[in-house]
């Protein structure tokens, strides 16, 4: 008996010992702690739940309204904003080259009491619908910030200010994150501004600084500045060239022919005749900026069918699209965009459709939801991206880094609620999901554009 009882003892210490040293190496085997570097497969995370301290009366009802991206109103809870772990901030020296085929544009029109002594942009008007018997069913004036914005989504940032050097900086971080190469910043001539805003002209500089810090490289977006012509367009052209041009991250595009020449976006481009725009883009022109010291790649906004012809009767280089919403025009409509494609093969013209992650600008345009595009979580985004690789086109361009108003923003939101408002957000995803899936798309798009252009090369550091 006692023989049995020393060897029950014995074998009952080889399985507690055996038990030990299994829970010792499954420990080692558990990393020390979680990163978000890694974007791919984002698709196969599982559900962030964020916590509130809202009690456990928040039920989950309200979550499942913010993830369908419904605005509710009028909602009985106390303020709160939720914001991401530092963790979730991409390492600069894990990521790979930029892709300067890939374009974003950029608005630095914001403004808050702290830099600009007063809100800008945040506080943007509820626009009339211009039938006032539509007008009457909603609300007039303005947001008020900074806890009701002109926006449906609520940046992680804050409400910031454009002219803030470490939001600038964030910013290019965020687009250094995404693989974006380039950015088109919104640009009005000195002494000019949007409605809503006030000239910015003076922060090129410090953006054209960041962004060379993070070897990202500026072009412009030129705005319908009141009476923009030939003439105008001229000087205006020449003063951004004579001023901003031999910065290091002013953005050039080496041709076919070898010429490395600046790029222009064009909004509305079709306000202005095409006799006009002829003046300034052909070489017999009567304003001709052609084999100048000048000379660029001017792109003009294709909206509807007929603009082709304009654009080529204008002298125009290339076309983009810019609005994300599908089906809204004939441009921002992907069906259309392999014959967009063939049309400028034709005539020598670079083809840049216009992707984006989703649009809503019903906090500005509370008439306007039959434009509303979810964004279902970034599959929106990513078919878009994806119609936009299948034309095989000269550039992409993204709208938007930062349209709040509508809502096509792919900075960083965060989920804020207020006594009157629920925000939309990026859940049950991170705040940096559509910079993620950008930068998967921007690899996947360089990749591909090496494979079927042979007669570009990259642009000119």
């Amino acid at each position: 008996m006692a023989k049995f009882r020393r060897r029950t003892c014995i074998i009952l210490s080889l399985f507690i010992l055996f038990i030990f040293s299994l829970m010792m190496g499954l420990k080692m085997l558990r990393p020390n702690k979680a990163t978000f570097g890694d974007p791919f497969g984002l698709e196969l995370l599982p559900e962030l739940h964020q916590q509130t301290h809202l009690g456990k009366n928040l039920d989950s009802q309200n979550n499942d309204k913010i993830n369908s991206e419904t605005n509710i109103k009028n909602l009985k809870s106390v303020e709160i904003t939720l914001k991401p772990s530092k963790a979730s901030e991409p390492y600069l020296e894990e990521l790979r080259p930029l892709n300067y085929y890939l374009h974003v544009f950029y608005y630095s029109w914001y403004g808050n009491p702290q830099f600009d002594g007063k809100y800008i942009h945040w506080n943007h008007p509820i626009l009339k619908h211009w039938d006032p018997r539509i007008t009457k069913n909603y609300p007039q004036g303005k947001h008020n910030p900074p806890d009701d914005i002109g926006s449906s989504f609520y940046p992680e940032l804050g409400i910031y200010s454009s002219r803030d050097p470490s939001v600038i900086e964030t910013h290019m971080k965020q687009m250094y994150s995404a693989s974006i190469g380039v950015l088109a910043l919104s640009w009005y001539p000195p002494g000019t501004n949007d409605e809503n805003g006030e000239n910015t002209d003076d922060l090129v500089p410090t953006i054209l600084d960041k962004a060379h810090k993070y070897n990202l490289k500026v072009t412009f977006h030129i705005e319908p500045y009141s009476n923009r012509d030939d003439q105008n367009m001229y000087k205006n052209v020449k003063y951004i060239i004579d001023k901003y041009g031999n910065h290091p991250a002013f953005y050039r595009y080496k041709t076919k022919t070898g010429n490395a020449l600046p790029m222009f976006y064009i909004y509305d481009s079709y306000i202005t005749k095409p006799e006009k725009w002829a003046n300034l883009l052909t070489t017999t022109g009567s304003q001709s900026i052609r084999n100048s010291p000048y000379d660029g790649l001017f792109i003009a906004l294709l909206v509807e069918s007929k603009h082709r012809y304009d654009i080529l009767q204008g002298g125009f280089d290339g076309i983009y699209t810019y609005f994300a919403t599908n089906g809204f025009t004939y441009g921002s409509s992907y069906e259309n965009w392999a014959g967009l494609k063939f049309f400028c093969d034709q005539f020598n013209l670079l083809f840049i459709p216009s992707v984006g992650p989703g649009y809503i600008d019903t906090s500005i345009r509370p008439w306007n939801a039959q434009n509303t595009r979810n964004r279902i979580s970034g599959k929106y985004y990513e078919t878009a991206l994806g119609a936009a690789l299948h034309a095989h086109p000269s550039v992409i361009s993204i709208t938007s880094f930062n349209e709040w108003h509508e809502g096509t923003q792919i900075e960083k939101a965060v989920p804020k609620r207020t006594s009157n408002t629920v925000y939309l957000d990026y859940r049950p995803h991170k705040p940096s999901l559509y910079l993620e899936l950008t930068r998967k798309w921007s690899e996947k798009y360089s990749k591909e554009r090496a494979a079927y252009a042979f007669d570009h090369e990259l642009p000119l550091s």
